[in-house]
């Protein structure tokens, strides 16, 4: 998110503090921190349209300076039936302003508070915004919410700097066609656009007919959450991307639709699928009767990338470890693709505290059998400093991998196995077979504290014990199911 001072000194940051101080003002009319966030999604849109020169978009009637110079009862009755029109398909026929409206309502039960959120929004410095980006904006608050602990957004809410990190060494192409087929607030397929503009000179470098595709056809996926679709939606918009990321369920036929990528780049949600439901997908075989939904995420991406296709997958640890179906799907992954890189991330850099996770970076076999051949593994959790509201993640703190790493985006750039005492080692095809394909591999003797040592605040106590207990419960369904089965 970009900070930098525009004409009159106002950044993005300053922008999206007074918009999210305004939150404040509605506890009282029982509005959550995420609740805000939609209304806030509502109104933007209304405004940006009018400050880009867009309001052609929407009907005669239900523009900006129509619904912000109303007055008391009159503007929250006409906000509510905005609302319901514009997701009226009968009313509306731009694609866009459907999606973002569809089921749309509005949680304000007084009519001050509306009033208090358009007269703010107007005064806003939209100028300095639209020098900055309006995306950077918007991507700001989207941040601050994923922040909140009690909004519970976190869950979806990859942060920045480990996704620009997997972006950088994942090298999106123009022309390349990028899915994410658990797209949140669609963070990676906004990094992985900003990457190909600034080698593109914002496309503007593109003949008309490929400029064309990467503005409505490079970025695809799904988004199971309404809701959060929605904030995607409005997130992608925002930065000049338009359709390519539907309101629907990977692990359903949904995901057969989503078709073939050059590129996949997700945080596939951790846990089980409610109510111990398996995947409804007519093509799934190695996690057809299981309800783990990051297991079945992974086959989806496997089996959607081209040959030669690369992705990059945040997965916990137990995707690593776990047995039965968890190693037929490793198996089955080791032959189809070159699991060439694994990334150890360190604790604490999710809002869920207790989270153990890694990223795992494949490319696509040609053949079906003996793509991978050994897989390099960068341990960044072993003695590594807590991260949190007290250390900041950083992209810096990522700079260290991404040497090791190398340029080469399929991992194929020479590198040097540092040994038992170093971070980054190189395991065989035949070694990982003797461990039975679990890839859960640490060496390093970690001698430093648990990061929910260092925690004193209740609430992100309750939470990190909520976190494990969720986890073990899954944990124990999962195994139940494999006993079952």
């Amino acid at each position: 998110m970009g900070e930098r001072s525009v004409t009159n000194g106002t950044t993005t940051r300053e922008i999206v503090q007074k918009l999210w101080g305004l939150c404040n003002l509605l506890r009282d009319d029982g509005i959550t921190y995420t609740d805000y966030v939609t209304e806030l999604t509502f109104l933007l849109f209304l405004k940006m349209l009018a400050e880009t020169g867009h309001e052609d978009r929407l009907p005669d009637g239900y523009r900006w300076a129509g619904l912000a110079r109303r007055q008391g009862l009159d503007q929250l009755e006409h906000y509510r039936q905005l609302l319901l029109d514009l997701g009226n398909p009968a009313k509306s026929n731009d694609p866009l302003v459907l999606a973002i409206f569809v089921d749309a309502q509005t949680k304000l039960r007084k009519p001050t508070n509306l009033k208090a959120l358009t007269d703010a929004i107007d005064r806003l410095d939209w100028f300095s915004a639209r020098e900055e980006g309006l995306g950077g904006m918007y991507e700001g608050l989207l941040e601050k919410n994923a922040a909140e602990k009690k909004s519970g957004a976190g869950q979806y809410f990859t942060p920045r700097p480990l996704i620009d990190a997997i972006v950088r060494l994942v090298k999106p192409q123009p022309g390349e066609v990028i899915q994410d087929p658990a797209a949140g607030t669609g963070g990676f397929l906004v990094a992985a656009d900003r990457l190909i503009k600034d080698q593109t000179g914002d496309l503007y470098q593109l003949n008309p007919l490929d400029a064309q595709f990467q503005r409505t056809g490079a970025f695809v996926g799904l988004e199971l959450v309404p809701d959060t679709h929605r904030l995607c939606l409005m997130n992608l918009m925002l930065h000049g991307i338009e359709g390519g990321v539907a309101s629907g369920d990977t692990l359903g036929p949904d995901g057969e639709l989503l078709g073939r990528a050059d590129v996949v780049l997700s945080n596939p949600p951790f846990g089980t699928k409610k109510g111990g439901g398996r995947p409804t997908r007519s093509d799934f075989s190695v996690t057809a009767d299981t309800s783990n939904k990051q297991l079945a995420f992974v086959e989806h991406i496997v089996r959607t990338l081209r040959p030669g296709g690369r992705a990059a997958v945040v997965l916990p640890d137990n995707v690593l470890f776990e047995d039965n179906t968890g190693r037929r799907l490793r198996t089955w992954m080791l032959d189809l693709c070159n699991i060439h890189t694994i990334l150890r991330l360190p604790t604490g850099i999710f809002y869920a505290q207790g989270v153990k996770t890694n990223v795992v970076f494949l490319t696509r076999g040609s053949s079906d059998k003996g793509s991978t051949k050994g897989v390099w593994v960068y341990d960044m959790r072993a003695n590594m400093n807590s991260f949190g509201k007290t250390r900041i993640l950083t992209l810096a703190d990522f700079a260290p991998f991404e040497a090791a790493f190398g340029p080469d985006p399929y991992g194929k750039t020479p590198r040097s196995d540092e040994g038992e005492l170093g971070r980054f080692r190189y395991f065989t095809r035949q070694q990982i077979a003797e461990r039975g394909d679990n890839l859960d591999i640490a060496w390093l003797r970690d001698t430093s504290e648990d990061p929910e040592d260092e925690l004193r605040d209740a609430e992100e106590l309750a939470a990190a014990i909520s976190g494990h207990l969720r986890t073990a419960l899954e944990e124990i369904e999962a195994y139940s199911e494999e006993l079952a089965g």
